[in-house]
């Protein structure tokens, strides 16, 4: 009997199939037996995994053991004959961290036993606790699994409200505000929305393949528990697909609201260069130095001058407005 704890082991849970739990000591883990009750393993594998440990303490395969230790993840699950593997992800929304940047939580689960890893912090792990501490968790290991896949829909579904009130709040922004800042604002959303959906389509997937093909493990009101969260799920992938939509439009016409100011600019520099086009002529020719210019020994010639350039602006501007241009 071994009387240390595994490498990682972040607590060691004995559901009672009532809604409640209670602490396994490390010693007493190899010695479970399932009569006991519904034992939940959670580790952090980020240092040293247990592969050892889970090979030969769990009797889990290798394949199964290196998906629960694996550094690079993707949602996915499989049934493997009495048990599932499930690898799922979760909207980060540790302090200080991206929301984007998603958690992974690996799970094998057994009709007694569930086995879990992470590599970071997932509240939705934290919540189950709670709850199991409060005497109103999971009952039952597909309960465990609908539940944990709730509460990460819950939080991929507050995500996505989010980005919408964000996209919203550009969207409804005055056209006078730095365009510049919105489209920045812009770019972020769509990275955020492509690293969220990245991982939410794949795990939609999985999600469908759960109900589908429950195996052994799952009570048919637990199939359709899965079955619901996989819905939701899609519906927050289609959110985010037209979210990004909405980006994309919205981008393009920052673009050509840019192109317009842009355009208005020159205009404006191109009409005062057409008016002081004539008056540049006027002046240009009137200061060479060559003998005999008008009105050189005229005490009017200054004013005559001034006069013809602001006769020579002023049709300028009858033309213009004749021709509609200003």
């Amino acid at each position: 009997m071994a009387s240390k704890a595994p490498e990682g082991l972040l607590h060691a849970l004995l559901l009672d199939r009532n809604g409640g739990a209670t602490h396994v000591q490390p010693a007493d883990i190899e010695n479970w037996q399932p009569d006991e009750g519904l034992l939940w393993l959670h580790f952090d594998v980020v240092e040293r995994p247990p592969r050892k440990w889970l090979r030969s303490a769990l009797g889990l395969e290798p394949f199964v053991v290196d998906a629960l230790s694996a550094d690079e993840t993707r949602p996915r699950s499989l049934n493997v004959g009495d048990g599932l593997l499930a690898v799922l992800r979760g909207v980060n929304m540790n302090p200080g961290e991206d929301p984007e940047d998603m958690v992974s939580i690996r799970l094998w689960i057994e009709r007694d036993r569930i086995v879990s890893t992470r590599r970071r912090k997932l509240l939705s792990v934290q919540d189950l606790r709670e709850q199991l501490d409060q005497g109103q968790g999971p009952k039952s290991s597909g309960e465990f699994l609908a539940a944990l896949v709730g509460r990460l829909a819950d939080r991929i579904g507050g995500f996505v409200d989010t980005i919408e009130d964000r996209l919203s709040s550009i969207e409804e922004s005055e056209s006078g505000d730095a365009v510049q800042v919105r489209r920045r604002s812009l770019a972020l959303l769509r990275r955020q929305i492509a690293s969220v959906r990245r991982f939410v389509a794949p795990q939609r997937d999985a999600l469908d393949r759960l109900y589908r093909n429950p195996g052994t493990l799952l009570s048919d009101s637990e199939s359709n528990s899965l079955r619901e969260e996989a819905d939701r799920v899609t519906r927050y992938l289609e959110d985010l697909d037209l979210a990004r939509e909405r980006a994309v439009v919205l981008q393009e016409e920052l673009l050509n609201e840019l192109a317009q100011q842009q355009n208005t600019r020159m205009y404006v520099l191109s009409v005062v260069a057409a008016i002081f086009l004539p008056l540049t002529f006027v002046t240009g020719l009137l200061g060479m130095n060559v003998g005999g210019l008008p009105g050189l020994e005229s005490p009017r010639g200054f004013v005559i001058a001034v006069v013809v350039m602001f006769a020579t602006s002023a049709a300028m501007l009858v033309y213009f407005r004749f021709r509609k241009w200003l």
